[in-house]
C-alpha cells in the first residue's frame, strides 16, 4: 500500500483531496477492511468487490485523501431510496486508514463531500453512526449535522445487536426554496 499515487490539486498541507477512479479501489478498499476492523464502523463484515461497491454508491461526490502520495482516506455518497422524492438526499461514508487518523483528514473529507454535494443537488445528507463512534460524531456535528433520533437494535454485528445514531444535515443553499 506504500506506491506513490499521481495527484492533483496540490494543496500547502500536503493533503490532497481529489476525484476518485476505480485505480485508487486497492487502496480504498483496504482503508474500508481498517474501518470494518475497528466493530464501529460499518455493519459490513467483508469488503465488497469493487463492482458491488460501484454499484451501491452515487457516482458523483465520490472523493480520495491523499497525504504524501498514499491514499489517506475516502469520501462517497450512496443513495437513501430509489424514489424520485427523495432524489437529493444521500447518505454519506467517510472513512480515513488508521496511520492517518486524527489529522483532521475526515473533517477535510466531509467538507469537500458537503460542497460537491451541494454542487450535485443534494439537500440532505444522512449518516447512521454508532454511538461508540465518538470521533464520527464530533466531526458531523461540528460540520453541521444534527442528531435526529437513535435506531435501536437496528442490526446485529458479530451476533449482538447494535444502535446507530441517526444525524442528517441540511443544506443552507439547496433547496430552500
Amino acid at each position: 500500500m506504500g506506491d506513490r499515487i499521481r495527484t492533483s490539486e496540490e494543496t500547502t498541507t500536503g493533503l490532497v483531496l481529489r476525484t476518485m477512479v476505480p485505480a485508487d479501489w486497492t487502496y480504498v478498499a483496504d482503508i474500508y477492511r481498517q474501518g470494518i476492523e475497528t466493530g464501529n464502523a460499518t455493519f459490513q463484515e467483508t469488503i465488497p468487490s469493487w463492482e458491488e461497491w460501484d454499484a451501491g454508491k452515487i457516482n458523483a461526490c465520490r472523493i480520495v485523501a491523499a497525504m504524501d502520495g498514499t491514499i489517506a482516506g475516502w469520501a462517497a455518497l450512496s443513495p437513501v431510496s430509489g424514489r424520485c422524492v427523495y432524489a437529493g438526499v444521500a447518505e454519506v461514508s467517510v472513512y480515513v486508514s488508521n496511520a492517518q487518523r486524527g489529522r483532521k483528514i475526515g473533517t477535510r473529507l466531509l467538507e469537500r463531500l458537503i460542497a460537491e454535494s451541494e454542487q450535485e443537488g443534494f439537500w440532505m445528507l444522512q449518516a447512521g453512526i454508532f454511538p461508540e463512534n465518538t470521533p464520527s460524531l464530533k466531526i458531523h456535528e461540528a460540520l453541521g449535522f444534527r442528531r435526529v433520533g437513535r435506531r435501536e437494535k437496528i442490526g446485529k454485528q458479530n451476533g449482538r445487536w447494535r444502535d446507530i445514531l441517526l444525524l442528517e444535515r441540511r443544506s443552507r443553499s439547496v433547496g430552500v426554496e
